[in-house]
């Protein structure tokens, strides 16, 4: 047992050592800020360009909301769960390959709802609305050298914008206020070339070259009736459009240009908020957050993933090698083997359990009365301070004389004893009435049982 502490009290030193050792070599990284040059769209990132504050408002007023960690291939699979708005915040870290565009498109066509919003969209994504071609540019401003945590810097010399005409993403909305780096967003006619400029001045709000001294009004109503297919403006500016959806096949795809409006650092501002839940709550149903891009995918283990960076994972990496270490060293000899211990399982009762049997079989009644009485015998000898040759006569006296008992029963007790064991006729239940007899005269006379006996006993208590 002692062997046995000392090595546990050993393991508990070395691993807090190491533990020391890890604290001591580790070097805590200050987070670099967020920055608008670099940003992190992702719903977990709760810093000022990430989106946590949209994600858990909507989680918690009762909106049905989940991080999409998965291929978006798996947006078209059978038996998996089908959200109804597909979210894409943002310049996302992982490039949205051809075919996951194809199929994301597809699965708009279907009937699903997608949401991007950022600057510069994948051109792969902004599929043609009929004969309209819908392209984002930018305003020429770039995030160099700007916080993200600065909402005065973010929004230097920036007007707040009222929506273009009632609609539903616009619902409750009086005003938003967008960032100084805000694309536009411009919608061109692919056919019909007479009529772009009439097309840019309805759907964009952009007056064209010919009548630019005129401000463009915007459309009353959601979409034309020369043009039943065209996109519909919400927010628009004097360079182009803000906010605007279109039609993909049985779906809806819904263009913001500026992430500011959704982020940790600019959705308390204006009508923001407003805005933020109309576009991506826009219709009931799942909402997905596309977090698959933004570099957090399923098969990354999230345990390790929140603790990477720290003395943690270090730590565990070491701890399972001593235990690997222990096992090996516990399972290898170092010495002679030594011989597996004999266990006697034999009991000490079995050898007077197997005579018994034969006995019974055998009707050697006598035999079984002749190993009680002769034990019996002899203690009563020795209570009357005789040996084992005096006559019964003589022991039933002597006893009688030191005890209560009757000289007549008891040597008459000893006479039938004897008779059966020199031959007289018995049977089973005279010897056991001869057997009680003994016992209780053992008992009256206080005569304590050989230490054998006593031990047999116990074995069978």
């Amino acid at each position: 047992m002692r062997q046995r502490l000392a090595i546990i009290v050993t393991i508990l030193v070395v691993i807090g050592a190491l533990a020391l050792l890890s604290s001591a070599s580790y070097v805590h990284v200050e987070r670099t800020p967020d920055s608008e040059f670099t940003p992190d769209r992702s719903t977990m990132n709760s810093g000022a360009t990430g989106t946590r504050a949209l994600y858990d408002f909507l989680h918690e007023t009762g909106y049905q909301v989940l991080r999409w960690r998965e291929p978006t291939a798996n947006l078209l699979a059978s038996g998996a769960v089908r959200p109804a708005t597909f979210v894409i915040i943002g310049r996302t870290r992982r490039p949205i390959e051809d075919d996951e565009a194809t199929a994301l498109l597809q699965w708009v066509a279907q009937g699903g709802r997608l949401v991007i919003v950022d600057r510069l969209p994948d051109p792969a994504l902004l599929s043609q609305s009929g004969d309209w071609t819908i392209k984002a540019e930018s305003t020429g401003s770039e995030p160099y050298g700007v916080s993200a945590d600065d909402l005065e810097a973010m929004t230097s010399g920036v007007k707040k914008l009222m929506p273009a005409q009632p609609t539903v993403l616009t619902n409750g909305v009086e005003a938003i206020l967008p960032s100084r780096f805000v694309s536009v967003i411009k919608v061109k006619a692919n056919s019909h070339a007479q009529r772009v400029s009439e097309a840019e001045q309805v759907v964009t709000g952009v007056p064209s070259e010919e009548n630019s001294d005129e401000p463009a009004p915007l459309p009353a109503t959601e979409a034309t009736p020369a043009e039943p297919s065209a996109p519909v403006v919400h927010v628009a500016e004097d360079n182009g459009a803000l906010l605007l959806d279109f039609a993909h096949g049985k779906g809806r795809i819904v263009l913001l240009a500026d992430p500011f409006i959704l982020a940790n650092n600019g959705i308390s501002s204006a009508d923001n908020l407003q805005l933020a839940i109309n576009v991506v709550a826009g219709s009931k149903g799942l909402i997905a957050f596309d977090e698959f891009h933004q570099g957090r995918s399923a098969s990354q283990n999230a345990l390790v993933a929140y603790f990477a960076g720290t003395p943690v994972v270090a730590m565990c990496a070491q701890i399972a090698l001593l235990i690997l270490v222990l096992i090996w060293t516990k399972g290898r000899r170092f010495a002679r083997p030594l011989p597996l211990p004999q266990v006697d399982r034999r009991s000490s009762l079995e050898f007077v359990a197997s005579m018994a049997e034969l006995q019974e079989r055998a009707r050697a009644y006598d035999l079984a009365l002749e190993n009680i009485y002769a034990r019996t015998r002899r203690v009563l000898a020795r209570y009357g301070g005789a040996s084992n040759a005096t006559p019964r006569g003589e022991i039933a006296r002597r006893v009688s004389s030191r005890s209560r008992l009757k000289h007549e029963e008891l040597e008459t007790l000893m006479r039938n004893c004897e008779d059966v064991i020199n031959g007289a006729p018995t049977n089973a239940q005279s010897v056991v009435q001869l057997a009680q007899r003994l016992r209780n005269l053992e008992g009256a006379l206080g005569l304590r049982m050989r230490s054998r006996d006593t031990r047999q006993t116990a074995a069978k208590l």
